[in-house]
């Protein structure tokens, strides 16, 4: 099993900037893709970026060029730099390790970002 401890939220004004951060502990071997997904009020949870493996990477057409996914693997740790910050944005923010080995994934506990305009 994995684990995933997620930390770096809070509260920003729009235009502004956050990091998030996600260490992964336990099976870490087993995790092909590390990401980042969201959740709005009412809305289903989306995915907003992810990283393989070999550090390829993917976005969601809405944070495209304003958000930054990327990965330490000595430390077991995705992040997401999230730029030029809108209302938009706000949601809860869950860290998201996918795997083949096991056929599955797993979410962290989340974090709330909150952008005001």
């Amino acid at each position: 099993q994995v684990q995933l401890e997620e930390s770096g939220g809070g509260a920003v004004e729009a235009g502004g900037s956050l990091t998030l951060s996600c260490v992964a502990s336990g099976s870490v071997f087993a995790i092909s893709a590390l990401g980042w997904y969201r959740q709005r009020p009412g809305k289903q949870r989306i995915l907003v970026a992810q990283i393989g493996n070999s550090g390829n990477t993917r976005y969601a057409d809405s944070v495209s060029g304003r958000f930054t996914i990327s990965r330490d693997n000595a430390k077991n740790t995705v992040y997401l730099q999230m730029n030029n910050l809108t209302p938009e944005d706000t949601a809860v923010y869950y860290c998201n390790a996918h795997s083949t080995y096991y056929g599955g994934s797993v979410f962290g506990s989340g974090i709330q970002v909150t952008v005001s305009s």
